[in-house]
Parts: C-alpha cells; sequence; structure tokens
C-alpha cells in the first residue's frame, strides 16, 4: 500500500515539475511593466529578466535610481519616472507605456512599488501613518492596475501583485498589514473577473525580506516625548523599547536572498501555467502561511509569548 501511495506521490511530483516548466513563446518581444524598480525587489527583477532578453518599462520614484539602472542593464530597458500616489503620474507613465508597447499590449504589470514604515504599535500611531503606506501600498496599487488594465487586455497578459505573508496574518501595527490584506482582496477578485478576459492575476506573497532598514527604534524615540500622559503611563517607556527589540530581532532574521521573490515573479510571467500564489522564503513556507490556516485563537495564543505585556515592564 504504501509504495503504490508514494508511487502515486512521485507520479504528481513529476507531472508538476513538467507542467510548471512550459514556458510561453516569444517572450523577447513581450514588454513588462515594473513599478517600484529603484531598490529591492523591482530593481533586481528589471535587471534579472533584462538579462533574459525581455523588453523591460521600468517605473523608478527618481531620477537618480532611473539613471543607476539604466547604467546597470542593456539599452533593451527603458526607465520612467513614477509616483504611485499620484493619479497625474501614474496616467503619465501609462501614456509612457502605450507609446513603448504599441499594438501589441502589455504583457506583464508587476505591483511591486511599497514601503514599510511607519510601524509599530497601534496606538501609538496617527491616522496619516496609516495613510501613508497604505496610499502607496495599496491604492497606488489599484489606480495602476486601473489604468495599464486595458494595455493587459489587448496582450492577454498577466498582473503579478507583490503581497506579503503580513497580507495573511498581521504581528503589527500601522498601515503595511491592512494595505496588503488589501492587495490580496483586490487580486482574487480582479483574477476571477479578468479569467473571462484571458488575463491571469498571481499574488507574490514573500516571507521577512531585508529589502531595506525598518528603523522601528527611532520612530519610537522620535514620537516618545509627544505621546499623550495617558498612553505612556499605561505601556511604559520599557515596554516601547521592548517591543522595538523584538521587532528588530525578526528583520534581522529576514533573508537577503532577494531572488527567491524575482524568481517567483519571473515563472508568473513566463510560465504558461502560472499559479494564483507563490509564498518566498522560509518564513512564508514554514511559518506564516502555515499559521494563516490555523484558528485565530490559536495564533493569538501563540504571539502572546512574542510579544511583551504593559504588566512585565515594571
Amino acid at each position: 500500500m504504501l509504495f503504490y501511495l508514494a508511487a502515486l506521490l512521485g507520479l504528481y511530483l513529476l507531472y508538476r515539475w513538467y507542467w510548471e516548466r512550459q514556458t510561453v513563446e516569444n517572450l523577447t518581444e513581450k514588454y513588462v511593466f515594473i513599478t517600484g524598480c529603484d531598490s529591492g525587489f523591482g530593481n533586481l527583477l528589471a535587471r534579472q529578466l533584462d538579462l533574459k532578453g525581455m523588453r523591460v518599462l521600468a517605473g523608478c520614484l527618481t531620477k537618480k535610481g532611473a539613471e543607476e539602472l539604466e547604467k546597470a542593464t542593456s539599452n533593451h530597458l527603458k526607465t520612467t519616472i513614477l509616483d504611485v500616489t499620484s493619479t497625474e503620474s501614474v496616467a503619465a507613465a501609462t501614456e509612457w507605456v502605450k507609446g513603448c508597447v504599441g499594438d501589441k499590449g502589455l504583457w506583464g504589470l508587476v505591483n511591486n512599488a511599497g514601503i514599510g514604515k511607519p510601524v509599530g504599535l497601534n496606538a501609538l500611531l496617527t491616522k496619516e501613518d496609516f495613510a501613508k503606506v497604505i496610499n502607496v501600498n495599496l491604492l497606488g496599487l489599484i489606480d495602476v492596475t486601473l489604468q495599464m488594465l486595458p494595455l493587459v487586455k489587448r496582450a492577454r497578459g498577466r498582473v503579478v501583485n507583490v503581497s506579503s505573508v503580513l497580507g495573511r496574518i498581521a504581528y503589527y501595527g500601522g498601515g503595511y498589514s491592512p494595505a496588503k490584506f488589501g492587495v490580496e482582496a483586490f487580486s482574487d477578485s480582479l483574477r476571477r473577473e479578468l479569467h473571462a478576459f484571458g488575463v491571469q492575476v498571481s499574488i507574490i506573497e514573500p516571507g521577512i525580506f531585508r529589502t531595506a532598514i525598518i528603523d522601528v527604534q527611532n520612530h519610537f524615540k522620535n514620537t516618545w516625548e509627544q505621546l499623550p500622559p495617558d498612553i505612556r503611563e499605561i505601556y511604559g517607556e520599557n515596554f516601547i523599547k521592548r517591543y522595538c527589540k523584538i521587532a528588530k530581532v525578526i528583520v534581522n532574521l529576514g533573508s537577503s536572498n532577494l531572488s527567491l521573490v524575482t524568481n517567483c515573479i519571473e515563472h508568473a510571467l513566463k510560465s504558461c501555467y502560472p499559479r494564483s500564489r507563490y509564498s518566498a522564503g522560509l518564513w512564508a513556507k514554514s511559518i506564516f502561511i502555515p499559521a494563516s490556516y490555523l484558528p485565530s485563537c490559536v495564533v493569538d495564543f501563540l504571539t502572546s509569548y512574542i510579544f511583551p505585556k504593559p504588566s512585565q515592564t515594571t
């Protein structure tokens, strides 16, 4: 009996290996637009796809980022300045992409642009802190997608949205997790809506990666003296310091191998049969994704041992 089960499992894995290695034809003639290419995942992905011969259109927030990317890549890669929080900037970038792709349409739209801070305890943040992250990570992504969608439909192409495992489980406060939960919901509804048009939508869920320094410690340090007295009394400065220390440890344990994420994005763009979801990195595969299927009470119980309690600060 065990032999037959092992044989069936082996056949399934072999079939999946073969299935996922079927690639789209004429990739060197297809255009891919990527947001957030100044650094991190976007920058590496732009260089990676350029080396594979694809026609990369890179959106960068700064002129310096665009110039540095152009120097590191071939003449086939083109850049434009894009601020995803500005509808006018997104509209201008869309017109620029239209002029680049012509009648071919846009094969791939990769919504990668995002920021990670301000982060921290919800009670110590403001509405503006939440809005700053949500405007980039969710509303900016939606705006870019809606304006670029006709070009993607024309090519019967792909939309790849970079979410996060924090779109499955939220373990610290601020706008990052709410934005990523929103990205998950938007991507799911978009995938079902566009299936009839031949457009496929994939979600990338990276674990913890060191794409930038999340300076949680300094955020709290700079705002501590401005906090209302009741908040300062309830939490205490020692509590804040310990919370920051734990957050810093988690960030430092993140992987620096960004190709684990960009390889997933590349597969979503090149495969004949892309996945609906990709999990990238050890944190995602071994902790966050499995934990997301557990009852909330179990996750709450486990995280209660990770984060400090105000009573522990006295």
